[in-house]
């Protein structure tokens, strides 16, 4: 990395950790339109085959006839903030950004499970690196990075330990599915109340059936377990005021003791979903995804 990058992201890290986050460089990537031209940018309303169904998705194209990185951002549980603000700056970066849902998420045909929204997240890696598809959206298939937020963390730390060939894995408030099939029955309950609540965009659940599904699979979906598939490539955590920061804590330590040398570990004083914190998310964001 660049000393220049270097320093921004130095300077980054300390804003982001203070109470009163002031935004001093703002990317112009946030504040200015890029310009509009026949070879984009543009949006391409798409499906993602998984599993023998089609699910939802949209694909944000960057201009230019070359070869562009891809972001894959991935939602969470159930996606009520599906970050498309993020989306748009990431574009206006040069990069190209794939949103897609989960099966059995927001319309997207099937049954929603975490174990499918695993499948899932491979499938949209596999078919974003298929030839037709490079060929027609001008896919750089070495640039692909994967960016979750809270389950869709989760998803990206999966997805990206288990396929080499990612170049970065974002994790955004990033939750630790397997870390909740060891809590209190008491907090079970108050969990499954919460899905319960929570679960109207999913088809084919149930909020018992869920926690039923965490539990079973609480070794392997343990996050922290994927750090060493993961301390070759450049993994961005930030975690926020949720009760999930420790989690995210965690990871980072994991990375460290699995000997990586290129994580960057990020605090931001605001809400599970970033709410008054927007701009300091994407700017953080981009000056990660530059530094690749």
């Amino acid at each position: 990395m660049k000393l220049m990058r270097f320093s921004s992201l130095v300077l980054i890290v300390i804003l982001l950790g203070t109470a009163g986050f002031t935004q001093t460089a703002t990317p112009t990537a946030i504040t200015q339109d890029p310009p509009d031209s026949a070879n984009g940018p543009w949006m391409a309303e798409w499906s993602v085959p998984s599993h023998g169904v089609k699910m939802n998705a949209v694909l944000y194209l960057t201009g230019g006839e070359e070869q562009h990185g891809l972001v894959i951002l991935l939602h969470g549980f159930p996606g009520y903030e599906r970050n498309f603000d993020l989306a748009q700056s990431i574009r206006r970066a040069g990069w190209h950004v794939l949103v897609f849902h989960y099966r059995g998420a927001w319309g997207s045909p099937g049954d929603f499970s975490f174990a499918n929204a695993m499948q899932d997240t491979e499938a949209a890696i596999e078919y974003a690196r298929s030839p037709e598809v490079i060929k027609k959206f001008h896919i750089d298939p070495k640039r692909i990075v994967l960016i979750g937020h809270s389950m869709g963390g989760f998803m990206a730390a999966y997805a990206g330990s288990r396929d080499p060939r990612i170049l970065g894995v974002g994790m955004l408030a990033a939750w630790n599915i397997g870390a909740d099939g060891s809590i209190t029955p008491e907090e079970k309950k108050k969990r499954i109340a919460g899905m319960e609540e929570e679960r109207g965009p999913l088809h084919g659940c149930t909020a018992e059936g869920l926690m039923d599904e965490i539990v079973r699979h609480a070794p392997e979906w343990d996050y922290t377990k994927y750090a060493p598939s993961l301390k070759s490539r450049s993994v961005l955590i930030i975690s926020t005021n949720d009760e999930l920061r420790r989690a995210n804590e965690a990871m980072d330590a994991a990375l460290q003791k699995a000997g990586s040398s290129q994580t960057k570990y990020l605090h931001i004083e605001t809400d599970h979903a970033f709410s008054a914190k927007r701009i300091a998310l994407q700017t953080a964001v981009l000056e990660w995804l530059a530094g690749l």
